[in-house]
């Protein structure tokens, strides 16, 4: 077994237990650190060979680029300790520029060392951080004496300019994460008002079939034929609120396990003759009548369409009372129009002003369209509700190659 200790001997570790070893252990560096740390590091060893002159008192040696490469190995860690690696850095450059000297006292190592301290976010650190890299930096180029008022103003620039620009750059990231996380946000919220426009759509219509139906089958049970008819529609709008409520659940659903596609379609006007068959079954008489010539919409307009004419339709079996309904279709060239109009008893209680949710739900998707809902008492008695969806000519053109291809 590998790390079993011998009888009598050393522990014995096989090539296998030394390499399950290491991969147990997770080094404090992941590869972009190592690409930094290199990079800066080369930098550095480009301005060592090349801005000293041959001969000059800071001219290239062994140890002097050791040192300076050495100099670029604590970038490793500036990720999860930028201040330990800032001071890692300033000691190992004072060494050096005192050491060698060095013609150059501010190179890309520790700019990468002090940007990743000021990139925390902790304003005491960083003023601390650049109060030290300035004295450090001063020190080392003057070599202990009193340096030049040039070298001083660039031993306080340069500092305060990678401080600046790690700000910059932290302020920037900041106002894009959060403008990320808003639109996440909004996305969210929309999808969870699309899903409850479903929702309230789809029970509204279905559960107010189904019970209308059962309450015919129940009032007719001495007219076995009638009875049977009702309890055969409101089979039939059960398994259709079934089978929407599971294409809504596969939605939200989405990403979990991969699960077979729906094979129904969402509904569009191509269904309203099925709607207004189940509504004339629920007991509200219905007609259909189509204007202008028909032609494929985009899903999500047909979709539109069908969810304003049953939930008006489902109103007015609710509201109307004794009642007629008509559902007009209209085809135009820049759109389409659907309305639905009822000779009933007047407004219906699910109405905008007395906040209940189907008008507000097809007004919601009207206007995600950019059209227009009107819905009030008629002049003539009943209530109409109206709604006109814009439609360009990209869209009419792609709906229309998408009915080519089905």
């Amino acid at each position: 077994m590998a790390g079993a200790q011998a009888p009598g001997g050393p522990r014995q570790w096989s090539r296998a237990g030394v390499l399950s070893l290491l991969d147990g252990i997770d080094p404090p560096w992941n590869r972009n650190d190592a690409l930094v740390a290199g990079g800066a590091c080369a930098l550095n060893l480009l301005s060592y060979v090349f801005a000293n002159e041959p001969g000059g008192p800071g001219a290239v040696s062994v140890p002097g680029f050791l040192l300076v490469a050495l100099a670029g190995v604590p970038l490793l860690a500036r990720r999860t300790h930028p201040v330990a690696t800032l001071a890692a850095v300033l000691a190992l450059d004072a060494v050096a520029s005192l050491t060698l000297p060095l013609s150059t006292h501010f190179g890309a190592v520790l700019i990468v060392a002090l940007y990743s301290v000021a990139g925390t976010g902790r304003v005491r650190v960083t003023v601390s951080a650049t109060a030290a890299t300035f004295a450090v930096t001063l020190v080392s180029q003057s070599g202990g004496r009193v340096p030049p008022w040039q070298d001083t103003v660039s031993a306080i620039l340069s500092p305060l300019i990678v401080v600046g620009a790690a700000l910059a750059v932290g302020r920037w990231q900041r106002e894009v994460a959060a403008n990320r996380r808003l639109l996440a946000d909004r996305a969210v919220a929309e999808e969870r008002r699309r899903i409850a426009r479903e929702l309230h759509d789809i029970v509204a219509h279905h559960i107010t079939t189904m019970q209308l139906m059962s309450g015919g089958a129940r009032a007719n049970l001495a007219r076995p034929e009638v009875a049977r008819d009702a309890l055969v529609t409101l089979e039939a709008s059960g398994r259709l609120a079934l089978s929407e409520m599971r294409q809504l659940l596969d939605v939200l659903r989405a990403g979990d396990e991969p699960e077979a596609a729906s094979a129904q379609p969402q509904p569009g006007a191509d269904d309203l003759e099925r709607l207004v068959a189940e509504s004339q079954h629920a007991g509200l008489p219905t007609d259909l009548s189509v204007h202008g010539t028909p032609r494929p919409l985009p899903p999500t307009v047909g979709l539109t369409v069908f969810r304003i004419a049953q939930e008006a339709l489902t109103n007015a079996r609710k509201y109307a009372g004794p009642a007629r309904a008509t559902v007009r279709l209209t085809y135009r060239q820049d759109g389409v129009g659907v309305a639905v109009l009822d000779d009933g008893r007047g407004a219906p209680q699910d109405s905008a002003g007395s906040g209940g949710y189907g008008l507000i739900g097809m007004r919601e998707r009207v206007a995600l369209h950019g059209g227009t809902l009107t819905a009030g008492p008629r002049a003539d008695g009943g209530f109409a509700v109206v709604a006109d969806l814009p439609l360009s000519t990209a869209e009419a053109d792609a709906a229309a190659e998408e009915g080519v291809r089905r």
